[in-house]
C-alpha cells in the first residue's frame, strides 16, 4: 500500500473503535439508569430498538447522500455526532424535564454517528490501494471486537476503582476517541471508491443485478449468525456456570468477542494464503458445528464453548461479505455498501429475534431457539455456493 494511505487505515481502525464505544457504552449504565433516575426497565430497553432503528435509517439514508456531500465531510460529521452524543448524555437527562427524554436525545445524535460510520469506514478502506483487500478487510472489522472489548473491560475497571457514580466523567473521556479521530479525519487522503472517473451503480441498477440479492441475502445471514448467539451468550454464562450477571457479561459476550477479533486478524494477517471463498466455506461448517454444540450439549459449560468456537467461526462473515460483493460487483460504489449495511443489520435484528420467539414458544427454552437459528449459516453456506456457480456460469 502507498505509504501515505496508512494514516487513512489508521484512522479507519479508530473508526471502528469509535462505533464500538457508541454501540456498546451504554448498555453497561441501563442498572445506573434505572436507578439514578428512575426509569422503568421497560423503557430503557426500548433505547436499544431505537438505536438500532436510527442506524436502518441511517443506512438507507446514505445512499443518496454519502456521494454526493463526499466521504470526507461525511466522515467528520459521524465522529462529531459519536463524540457529542456521548458528551450530550451526561447533561440532558437531568437539564430537560423527563430524563428518558433527555437520553433519547442524546442516544439519536450518537446513533447517527454510528450507523454513518457503519457505512462510510469500509469503503473507505476498500478504495485505499492495498495489496489484498480482502486482508485489509477482515483486519478492519477485528477493531470493531477489540473496541468491544475495551470498552467493556476499561470501562468496568474505572467503575471499581472510581464508582459507577461518576460514569459522566468516563462518558466524556470516551468522547475524546471520536473527536481526534474527526481530526485525523480532516486530514488523511482518501481515495476515490470507483477509479478512473467511472460512474458508481446506482440503486436501480444494483436491485436488477441477482448477484447482489444473493449478497444481500448473505450479508443478512452473516448479521443474524452472528448475533442470534452472541445476544444470549451471557445468559448462557450465568446459566451455565452460575456466576453472577457481572462476570457472566465478561465469560459471554467478552469471550464471543475476543474469538470473532481474533478470526479477522488471522485472516488480516494470513489472508493471502487462503482464497477466501473457501475461508467462508469452511466458517460455515464450524458456524453449524458451533450451534448444534451449543444448543445440543447435555452440559452448560460445553454450551458456552460453543459460543466461543461461534464467535470465531463468524468473524469472516461480514468483512467477507463485503469483500467478495466488492469484488464481484466492482461498479457497485456507495449505493452497494449502503444496501449491504442495511442487509447487515437487519440480520442483527433477525437472529436474536428468531432465538427469543422460539424460545418464548417452547417454554423458553433458549437451546431449541438457537438449534432453529442454524438456518442462518445453512443459508449462508448456500449463497457462497451459488455465488460461486453463478460467477462461472
Amino acid at each position: 500500500m502507498q505509504n501515505k494511505y496508512n494514516r487513512t487505515m489508521y484512522a479507519c481502525f479508530v473508526g471502528y473503535i469509535v462505533q464500538a464505544i457508541v454501540n456498546n457504552f451504554i448498555p453497561l449504565l441501563f442498572l445506573t439508569f434505572h436507578g439514578s433516575y428512575g426509569i422503568p426497565l421497560s423503557k430503557i430497553t426500548l433505547l436499544v430498538t431505537v438505536n438500532f432503528l436510527l442506524q436502518l435509517c441511517v443506512d438507507a439514508l446514505s445512499v443518496a447522500v454519502v456521494d454526493r456531500v463526499g466521504y470526507r465531510p461525511m466522515a467528520v460529521l459521524a465522529h462529531v455526532c459519536s463524540a457529542v452524543g456521548l458528551i450530550l448524555l451526561t447533561v440532558l437527562p437531568e437539564a430537560l424535564g423527563d430524563p428518558f427524554v433527555g437520553l433519547l436525545i442524546a442516544l439519536a445524535v450518537y446513533a447517527l454517528g454510528g450507523g454513518l460510520l457503519e457505512v462510510l469506514i469500509s469503503p473507505i478502506v476498500e478504495a485505499c490501494p492495498t495489496d489484498n483487500k480482502e486482508k485489509a478487510m477482515s483486519l478492519l472489522h477485528s477493531f470493531y471486537c477489540w473496541g468491544h472489548m475495551g470498552v467493556v473491560l476499561l470501562s468496568t475497571l474505572f467503575f471499581a476503582i472510581f464508582g459507577i457514580q461518576h460514569w459522566k466523567i468516563l462518558a466524556c473521556i470516551w468522547a475524546l476517541v471520536p473527536i481526534v479521530n474527526g481530526v485525523a479525519f480532516l486530514r488523511v487522503p482518501i481515495a476515490p471508491l470507483i477509479e478512473g472517473g467511472e460512474r458508481g451503480m446506482k440503486l436501480g441498477e444494483l436491485v436488477k443485478n441477482k448477484l447482489f440479492w444473493l449478497f444481500m441475502v448473505a450479508m443478512m445471514c452473516a448479521g443474524a449468525s452472528e448475533q442470534a448467539v452472541s445476544q444470549w451468550a451471557s445468559a448462557f454464562a450465568e446459566m451455565g456456570l452460575g456466576v453472577s450477571k457481572t462476570l457472566g457479561d465478561l465469560m459471554g459476550p467478552m469471550l464471543f468477542a475476543l474469538m470473532m477479533g481474533l478470526a479477522r486478524a488471522i485472516y488480516g494477517k494470513y489472508g493471502d494464503r487462503i482464497k477466501l471463498e473457501k475461508f467462508m466455506l469452511l466458517s460455515c461448517m464450524l458456524c453449524i458445528a458451533s450451534y448444534l454444540i451449543t444448543s445440543l450439549s447435555p452440559w452448560p459449560a460445553l454450551g458456552l464453548v460453543g459460543c466461543g468456537i461461534c464467535g470465531f467461526s463468524v468473524g469472516i462473515f461480514w468483512p467477507g461479505t463485503f469483500s467478495m460483493a466488492a469484488a464481484s460487483l466492482r461498479r457497485g460504489g456507495t449505493a452497494l455498501f449502503c444496501m449491504l449495511a442495511l442487509a447487515g443489520d437487519l440480520g442483527c435484528s433477525l437472529g436474536p429475534t428468531v432465538v427469543g420467539f422460539v424460545s418464548s414458544a417452547v417454554k423458553d427454552n433458549l437451546k431449541i431457539g438457537i438449534l432453529v437459528a442454524i438456518v442462518f449459516p445453512l443459508l449462508l453456506t448456500l449463497c457462497v455456493q451459488l455465488k460461486k456457480r453463478m460467477q462461472r456460469s
